[in-house]
């Protein structure tokens, strides 16, 4: 009789061992996503802080393409206003779209081009865009982990119990979106 005590306390442990075990996992997955949500918003605004730099150094060369400047300044701008993750996707849409203009436009300027600061800050802000891909990614790589502790047995029954819910990938919203974006004049 003795040992189907220590048999239900065995599997009571175990049952404890399992509940802590699966909400310190799905606790420890939601972090990981929120970091790598950070780690996007860090780059983001790095991007944004290299641009004022960029701005100026165009402006020098370029003054009569006061168009493309003030398109890159405003998309800056509401890139650093965004709030939430759509609001900062379409905002780094539309600033992506804007450097790529003041870049076309920098083609037409062989000083600029040779210029030393401008130079540098387009190698800034291509590894700034590396590291924008690569923490996009490490958060949709975040996101599946998750989302596949919540979908899989035992986890689905955990994550209902601790009211874990499954969560959304980073996107491009519309097909055109996927497609290079193209400068013209």
């Amino acid at each position: 009789m003795l040992w189907w005590i220590w048999l239900i306390i065995v599997l009571v442990a175990l049952l404890v061992i399992m509940f802590i075990s699966y909400y310190n996992r799905f606790t420890v997955l939601s972090n990981r996503i929120e970091n790598s949500l950070g780690q996007i918003d860090v780059q983001l605004k790095r991007r944004a802080d290299l641009i004022p730099n960029l701005v100026e150094t165009v402006k020098g060369y370029a003054k009569h393409e006061k168009e493309a400047i003030t398109a890159v300044t405003n998309a800056r701008k509401a890139l650093v206003g965004a709030k939430g993750i759509e609001e900062k996707v379409k905002a780094d849409r539309n600033l992506e779209g804007a450097l790529g203009r003041l870049f076309a436009i920098a083609e037409g300027y062989p000083d600029l081009k040779a210029n030393t600061n401008f130079l540098e800050l387009q190698r800034e802000l291509t590894s700034t865009e590396d590291k924008v891909a690569y923490s996009r990614q490490f958060y949709n790589d975040s996101i599946l982990d998750y989302n596949n502790k919540c979908k899989t047995f035992p986890g689905k029954i955990f994550a209902g119990m601790f009211g874990f819910k499954e969560k959304e990938f980073f996107k491009v919203a519309i097909e055109s979106e996927k497609k290079p974006v193209k400068v013209e004049f």
